[in-house]
């Protein structure tokens, strides 16, 4: 069981340069995400349901009426939010082909209108996972060759692995536990490398190794992301993605690893979380005000609709309030407000759905000895890093402290996603669980339009 100290919000200010203030703990009323609800809003009016797509609207027939497994089941906390298409439902074998099943590149920019693979500026996106992952530059090559980007290897300066001090990356591991959780952690590495790489395909990749967590405690785990996150800031990052999940408390919400998430000029953003509305207190870091909370969406291939493609909610993407913690930098009072004036998830989104999910390249295998090749990949995990890499892209950071400033002028920076719901139906959680016109907690403001809001 978690427990949360209840406590006075922090006092936050906004300004170029201006830290976010976290105070200490006031008392010590515990609390779980089970026994503490957020304030009910009005009931949503009904929506339309989604309805199941036709194998035609998948990225690839081959993934229809698919299972999913998570990454790092039984492993890493269960903490790392990518979850893998699998052969069948109720199997745990991923569905590996010697092709890429998912959608690429190509994909995603036609559904979000970007510009040319080549046009885009060679800023830093830093990737914080963790394992060791010593064949990762390879795999990132083959991922990268096979959709036609530019190559982003050690030699040309484009990549870079550290630990999370910023020295040599984490070793391989050499017991069969270090290996197991390598290999099951590997497939969240290389989602988070190959969805950075398709959102800014000039971009430089920062891979930071955080220590392999065996022995030592959850919130130890969480705070070594903080250093990792520091580091993320004095090696140049522009932006930086964190895919992991934490239960939240005092320690984690007011202490050293949430300065250490707030870095004035470099966004970040976290995965809001992979197991639909979760009430309050919602997960750690993305719960944090300084930090860009993403959801995700299912995105299907329509023909003659717009650009080619809808969306409507992914019924995993985490949403949720923040039980002790002021609204997001730039969040709306008319937003926090559905959280009692707490921070409110998500902030923004993009593709998530396993179904609907990423092609990625993954052939490292330490510990089963065999390696998969492609793999589609989803989760929350999926829409951080490719939201990272628009904000690299962008390259409009100079005033970014959070998820200020895509609240700033959000009409047409924004794909509304106005149908589909990550609750039951009738759960009584209104727009934090129920997507409507403008901003929700499964979409946050909706998937990006172009660059013009990062």
């Amino acid at each position: 069981m978690v427990h949360v100290r209840k406590i006075a919000a922090p006092v936050v200010t906004v300004g170029a340069l201006v830290a976010l203030t976290l105070l200490p703990a006031a008392t010590a009323q515990a609390q779980t995400r089970a026994q503490t609800q957020p304030q009910a809003q009005a009931q949503p009016q009904a929506q339309p349901q989604a309805q199941a797509p036709s194998a035609a609207a998948l990225p690839n027939a081959a993934l229809a009426d698919r299972g999913t497994t998570r990454a790092c089941a039984g492993i890493a906390g269960d903490r790392c939010l990518a979850d893998i298409v699998t052969v069948a439902k109720g199997s745990v074998k991923p569905l590996a082909t010697s092709t890429p099943v998912g959608y690429g590149p190509a994909d995603f920019a036609a559904a979000y209108n970007l510009p040319a693979a080549t046009v885009g500026p060679a800023n830093t996106i830093a990737i914080l996972d963790e394992g060791a992952f010593p064949t990762l530059e390879a795999d990132l090559a083959g991922y990268r060759s096979q959709y036609g980007l530019p190559a982003c290897t050690t030699a040309n300066g484009c990549f870079k692995q550290v630990n999370e001090h910023g020295g040599a990356p984490l070793a391989a591991g050499t017991t069969t536990a270090q290996k197991e959780f390598d290999e099951g952690v590997g497939v969240e590495t290389t989602l988070d490398v190959d969805m950075a790489s398709a959102a800014c395909p000039t971009c430089h990749i920062l891979e930071i190794t955080v220590n392999r967590d065996l022995t030592t405690s959850e919130d130890q785990a969480a705070e070594d992301f903080g250093v990792a996150m520091d580091t993320a800031a004095t090696l140049g990052a522009s932006a930086a993605s964190v895919s992991y999940q934490f239960d939240p408390d005092a320690t984690l919400d007011l202490g050293t690893a949430a300065r250490d998430f707030f870095h004035p000029g470099m966004a970040i953003t976290a995965s809001s979380g992979d197991s639909g509305f979760e009430g309050t207190p919602s997960g750690w870091p993305q719960n944090l005000p300084t930090v860009t909370s993403v959801g995700g969406t299912s995105l299907y291939r329509t023909p003659g609709a717009g650009n080619g493609y809808t969306e409507v909610a992914w019924s995993g993407s985490g949403s949720g309030c923040a039980a002790e913690l002021p609204p997001a930098l730039g969040q709306p009072t008319s937003v926090a407000a559905n959280c009692g004036g707490h921070r409110a998830d998500s902030d923004v989104s993009a593709d998530a759905d396993p179904n609907t999910g990423a092609a990625v390249y993954d052939d490292y295998a330490p510990y089963s000895g065999q390696p998969y090749g492609w793999i589609a990949v989803g989760g929350t995990s999926e829409s951080s890093p490719f939201v990272a890499g628009l904000y690299a892209r962008g390259g409009d950071l100079a005033d970014v402290e959070g998820p200020n400033t895509l609240y700033a002028d959000p009409s047409s920076a924004f794909n509304d996603v106005t149908v589909g719901e990550n609750a039951p139906p009738n759960s009584g959680c209104g727009v934090l669980c129920t997507s409507g016109s403008g901003w929700d907690g499964p979409t946050g403001l909706g998937t990006p339009n172009g660059l013009s809001g990062f």
